[in-house]
């Protein structure tokens, strides 16, 4: 049987995995959590200026949640299907000419 303790952690467990999806804004750590990377090297990235970031009172990081999945996914990688597309349609148009 399950006790109250026991399901007051899993709520809580819940309740920390899902707060990303209704935050707008996080913090260096919750960025670094939500990413999956340690916060050294998010401050790494922000050092860089390589991800976008948000110093208000110039000292602590925030970050936008959309922001971070844009730039998660701005590098997308090809699949070998749509290259093998792209090397036909390139030998096809040369033939044409």
């Amino acid at each position: 049987m399950i006790t109250k303790e026991q399901i007051k952690e899993m709520a809580d467990m819940i309740a920390e995995k899902t707060m990303f999806l209704s935050k707008d804004l996080l913090t260096a750590e919750e960025a670094a959590r939500y990413m999956g990377v340690a916060k050294s090297y998010l401050y790494k990235l922000t050092m860089r200026r390589s991800i976008p970031h948000y110093k208000p009172m110039g000292k602590m990081c925030y970050f936008k949640r959309t922001e971070i999945d844009e730039w998660l996914t701005q590098n997308r990688v090809k699949t070998a299907e749509e290259v093998d597309e792209m090397a036909l349609e390139y030998c096809y148009s040369r033939k044409m000419r």
